[in-house]
């Protein structure tokens, strides 16, 4: 029990990326007098992208692949460094907060086409992507569609996608317990106002500043030891975001993700034409490097992630993404 009591402790400090009903109306604030937006009123995040058009879309699925190459913030091949470990993780979901697809290497964000982007607030402070309004979806899942009617014609060699929550199960070593599974939501976007989020069946409510927007790198973890729940929750001080595009730089604190198209058919980088008279959808497979995107550490040397032993997350960011048509 002594050493149950101390893996919650040391968990709690560990360092480490159809819509819902509509809001009430304006109230007024009572201090002013100047219209005021009420905070999102919903539960949480849907699974399944809703698309009633008709017609040929344009379609984006997300692939979860842990053999995929695994970079660094610069789109270089990156190893674990000296001293860390990581692991794979097992993705449950992901959602996106910003699609846009760039045509050259100097077009510079907000000036491709912006496909999508997600509901935001300032009800908890400085703009944030609204959480539970989210599309959170599995592996192989439709998480935005748009039709192509809609899409600017033209020549497109980039796509970026800025990455909001994930969610996903690693594997962790404790002293009473052995290695067992835990759960780790991790909340990647620039901002996220998140009043509650589920982690299994649990429903976890943030603790941490409650009722501020929560930064890049909030995380919350969950797990069961002796049928016991443990939750607890951290804020990570580092996220690997991969642009590999050095003529357009990306936000600092952003999680938005660039990537060049490949062309399948012809296994080679090629940039994506749409031409403005498909008769077919396309489909966007976006492969996101799951490789050792979790890590840590390491103070026992075993490849093992064990918080017991004061082994502190170093990094959760993905790993790099290849937009495949």
């Amino acid at each position: 029990m002594k050493s149950f009591i101390t893996l919650i402790a040391i968990l709690s400090v560990l360092i480490s990326c159809k819509k819902k009903e509509d809001p009430k109306t304006e109230e007024t604030a009572a201090s002013s007098g100047t219209p005021v937006k009420p905070c999102p009123t919903c539960d949480f995040p849907d699974t399944v992208w809703v698309d009633n058009a008709t017609g040929p879309k344009l379609i984006f699925k997300f692939k979860f692949d842990s053999t995929q190459v695994r970079l660094n913030n610069l789109g270089n091949p990156a190893s674990i460094a000296a001293g860390n470990a990581g692991q794979s993780p097992r993705f449950n979901g992901m959602s996106a907060h910003y699609i846009e697809m760039a045509q050259t290497d100097f077009t510079q964000i907000g000036q491709g086409a912006v496909l999508y982007k997600a509901e935001e607030t300032e009800c908890g402070g400085s703009k944030a992507i609204v959480f539970c309004r989210s599309v959170v979806c599995k592996d192989g899942d439709v998480f935005f569609s748009i039709p192509l009617s809609q899409v600017m014609a033209g020549t497109y060699k980039w796509l970026r996608v800025s990455l909001a929550y994930q969610n996903y199960d690693i594997k962790i070593k404790t002293n009473s317990t052995g290695t067992i599974d835990g759960t780790i939501a991790s909340f990647v976007g620039y901002n996220t106002y998140v009043s509650k989020y589920k982690m299994k069946s649990a429903v976890m409510t943030p603790t941490i500043s409650p009722g501020t927007n929560k930064l890049q790198g909030y995380w919350g973890f969950y797990t069961k030891v002796f049928g016991t729940e443990v939750k607890t929750e951290g804020q990570a001080q580092q996220t690997t975001v991969v642009n590999p595009n050095p003529n357009s730089p990306i936000p600092a604190g952003s999680c938005l993700v660039t990537g060049a198209f490949f062309n399948s058919g012809a296994s080679s980088l090629q940039p994506l034409v749409i031409s403005g008279n498909e008769s077919q959808d396309i489909i966007i497979t976006v492969s996101l490097s799951t490789n050792k995107s979790f890590e840590w550490k390491e103070n026992t040397v075993d490849g093992l992630f064990q918080p017991d032993a004061g082994e502190a997350v170093v990094d959760m960011g993905l790993r790099g993404m290849i937009p495949m048509y």
